[in-house]
């Protein structure tokens, strides 16, 4: 019996006019159009947009060299040179970030130890030029600096995930 149903529900293409019924509900239906730029959707708290060096309140920045973003990179978007300093602590020369390469998998900011790099909300960028998309370690900091104090809220309301 339920092959002789499903044989007339197939004839019949019932499947098809539910789904045109659905499409003809929804043609009329008003729409609505997100006006961007001038309209933006809230964003999570926890989303990856453009990388960003910090600081420590003393003015210091906080990576230490390790290479532990640059190794745990999936994309292999990271390269960090380091020197050791006169103090006999490491600090980076070099810290690029490719951004063509990056996937934004937030994995280098879960494996900083000192939450040298982070992941800020800002995704609107853009690149004019070709190696724009490089983006160096004076770079990253002049954006970390700019957005420290997001940063931090930010880092505050995502540390009950934690």
């Amino acid at each position: 019996m339920s092959r002789v149903v499903g044989y007339l529900r197939s004839l019949l293409l019932l499947e098809l006019l539910q789904g045109m019924v659905l499409t003809w509900r929804y043609l009329w239906a008003p729409k609505y159009t997100m006006r961007y730029p001038m309209e933006k959707i809230p964003q999570s708290h926890r989303f990856r947009g453009l990388h960003a060096l910090r600081r420590y309140p003393n003015g210091e920045e906080r990576c230490i060299a390790c290479k532990l973003c640059e190794a745990v990179c999936p994309a292999l978007a990271i390269t960090i040179d380091s020197e050791p300093r006169a103090d006999g602590t490491r600090r980076t020369t070099r810290y690029d970030i490719d951004l063509f390469k990056c996937i934004y998998c937030g994995f280098c900011e879960e494996s900083c130890p000192v939450d040298s790099i982070v992941e800020t909300h800002v995704h609107e960028y853009h690149f004019e030029k070709r190696g724009e998309n490089v983006v160096n370690k004076l770079q990253l900091l002049a954006i970390g600096d700019r957005l420290e104090a997001e940063i931090a809220e930010r880092k505050a309301l995502d540390a009950a995930y934690r």
